[in-house]
């Protein structure tokens, strides 16, 4: 089972400040909107999101069907076989995609200390 890129979504205080240490970390701006309070970073295969004000705590997040580089992949396991099998070992999913569907879709789920995991398929 193929999860996609995998990225740390960081629920920052202050987006420009946030921004200039990763810089100096050597990331640098992928995606996103500083003006909007958020960004993508990378460095190498390393990504990042910076989110001011969106969430609480930070996210562990996958996204089937993409590269590190968001280039779609020829062959990806869709979030919605993922879901299955989560269900089938008995993993409770705290929001599902809707299995009747295609393309985009996301499920959240919670490992056990609670850390958030986001697997979001934009494809």
């Amino acid at each position: 089972m193929e999860l996609g890129a995998f990225s740390a979504s960081l629920n920052v205080k202050d987006i420009n400040k946030s921004k200039s240490f990763y810089e100096a970390l050597g990331f640098s701006v992928f995606a996103g909107d500083i003006e909007i309070n958020y960004l993508i970073m990378k460095n190498g295969n390393a990504l990042i999101g910076l989110f001011q004000g969106m969430f609480e705590n930070n996210i562990l997040t996958f996204n089937p069907g993409w590269d590190e580089s968001a280039n779609k992949l020829e062959g990806f396991t869709d979030v919605r076989e993922i879901q299955k099998h989560l269900k089938s070992k008995s993993i409770e999913l705290e929001r599902e995609a809707d299995e009747n569907t295609e393309g985009p879709a996301s499920i959240v789920l919670f490992d056990p200390d609670g850390n958030t995991i986001l697997i979001d398929q934009h494809v």
